[in-house]
């Protein structure tokens, strides 16, 4: 699959990540770290020491070519490692984000590596009700709601819409389909030649849990690592069934009928403490058998790593 077509500004995007592909020759290290894994709103104090309380924000570093899940405040630790280890070097990396509630885009602002004028950051993101991702994005993170906007920052800010279902960012095979929630939202599919990733932030379950919609399978069949919504206990879906969002239980089961390999836990709850959150990650925990799930809690800094190591 090729570049990404040259539409809505994106021609100079097109031009570099292909000549950084080119360069770069065939992959050997996928990265995934975890920077946000919080839902809804950002938690802070000693309940969130381990785990986390920054919201949604996963980075895949594949040699060196950056793409970025959802822009919560996650986003700005990630820039703080980001600088300390590229010192003076100007940031080309691509985001894509699911939807535009608060807590997938909060972070952008307060991400240092734009404070450089060379620096560029490609956002794509889902329509809303006609409304283009870049309209909707620009009044989220504009005067009076915010000091600046999008135009302030010195580095490059594109945001645009996702072009197609299936496209390509560099060495990045990209799968973009609707996903179940409130509002316009997309699950993503991101295929490189040593590992596929599944990202499903938020994912609205059935009020019987017993049923996936068809999308979701498709984003998620037989990749390395599912990223998965596992916001609520059964005890609080039931009062929250149409909030949004799905139970711990109902992102196995998508990780189940998805063979998936590995299927991380994502978008805790507020209310989820380190310790409840332990009690998660006890009563997840497989025997290690060879062939098995793994199946584990995601927390800032957690790390997986597919293909060549050296």
């Amino acid at each position: 699959m090729g570049p990404l077509p040259a539409a809505d500004g994106a021609y100079w995007y097109t031009y570099q990540r292909w000549w950084q592909t080119l360069q770069r020759g065939q992959s050997e290290l996928l990265t995934v770290k975890f920077y946000g894994v919080r839902g809804s709103c950002p938690c802070s104090g000693a309940d969130y020491v381990r785990y986390g309380g920054n919201t949604a924000c996963v980075v895949l570093d594949n040699d060196g070519e950056i793409l970025i899940f959802d822009l919560g405040t996650g986003l700005r630790p990630f820039g703080v490692d980001w600088i300390a280890a590229n010192p003076g070097k100007p940031l080309a990396a691509s985001a894509l984000v699911t939807h535009t509630h608060w807590d997938h885009i909060q972070g952008l602002p307060f991400f240092g590596p734009l404070d450089h004028e060379e620096a560029v950051l490609d956002i794509f993101g889902p329509t809303e009700e006609g409304v283009s991702f870049r309209d909707v994005l620009t009044s989220s993170i504009s005067p009076p709601l915010f000091p600046i906007g999008l135009g302030d920052f010195r580095g490059n800010i594109q945001a645009m819409d996702i072009p197609d279902s299936r496209f390509s960012l560099g060495s990045y095979s990209v799968t973009a389909l609707p996903v179940p929630h409130v509002g316009a939202t997309v699950g993503y599919r991101v295929e490189t030649e040593v590992a596929t990733v599944a990202y499903i932030s938020d994912h609205q379950a059935p009020p019987g849990l017993d049923t996936i919609d068809e999308a979701v399978i498709e984003l998620c069949q037989g990749a390395d690592l599912l990223i998965h919504d596992s916001q609520y206990f059964s005890a609080e879906f039931e009062g929250k069934s149409d909030w949004g969002h799905c139970t711990i239980e109902y992102a196995l089961l998508v990780a189940e009928k998805s063979d998936v390999s590995s299927l991380a836990l994502f978008h805790h709850d507020p209310l989820h403490s380190d310790g409840v959150l332990d009690l998660v990650a006890e009563s997840v925990a497989g025997s290690g058998e060879p062939g098995e799930m793994e199946v584990f809690v995601a927390f800032e800094g957690a790390q997986r790593k597919f293909g060549n190591q050296v």
